[in-house]
């Protein structure tokens, strides 16, 4: 199987082509470490030339490109052939060839694995409020109590799903700032950088 990308990933990861053989393998190993734990898509090597948003695009791409090879389980001659027909120089290949037969089998465990994740299925919330205490005869003090339900919808008929429900309480001041928390959130999962990972894992 021959790989084919996407014409904006491919003129993504065509950026690495002006670049030395050791500055590729630190991309490579940028790439993976952003697939182990997350670590931030960036490059500290004074031979790249590249502006920072190159640098996420030219990761990005590359991760792009092993997920693909993994996903279908491209053989390492296909690899090797599709990184050619990218334009890639012969030791560049060289490079781009070895990294993905030595990793590929880890990359895979990395896309099986799959971690329980709740979502949200229901919250109850009621308002109480403190309107006395031994050494404060008159006061008033709103709190908000609340109930979250999360649940994870299995997939796999063998696996029973999970709820988990969740005792929260807190005052109106702390459940606004919650609530701008979240709409801050929301909007960043809204982004093109948010989007465009969403896209890299996708593909």
């Amino acid at each position: 199987m021959l790989v084919v990308l996407r014409e904006d990933h491919k003129s993504h990861i065509q950026l690495l082509q002006p670049l030395s053989t050791k500055v590729v393998a630190d991309f490579c190993q940028a790439a993976l470490n952003f697939l182990q734990n997350g670590a931030p898509v960036e490059m500290n090597n004074q031979d790249v030339t590249l502006q920072p948003e190159q640098v996420k695009n030219c990761i990005y791409a590359l991760i792009n490109l092993l997920l693909i090879c993994c996903k279908h389980q491209v053989s390492d001659q296909e690899f090797n052939e599709s990184v050619i027909t990218l334009g890639f120089s012969k030791e560049q290949q060289e490079v781009l060839s070895k990294f993905y037969k030595s990793k590929k089998e880890e990359i895979k465990e990395l896309l099986h694995q799959h971690l329980p994740e709740l979502h949200y299925e229901d919250l109850r919330w009621r308002f109480e409020a403190q309107v006395a205490s031994r050494c404060l005869l008159e006061q008033a003090t709103p709190l908000i109590a609340m109930e979250l339900t999360l649940k994870n919808e299995s997939t796999d008929n063998q696996l029973e799903s999970v709820r988990e429900k969740v005792m929260l309480q807190t005052d109106p001041n702390n459940l606004m700032h919650i609530a701008d928390e979240l709409e801050r959130a929301l909007n960043e999962a809204k982004s093109s950088h948010s989007r465009r990972i969403r896209r890299i894992l996708k593909s």
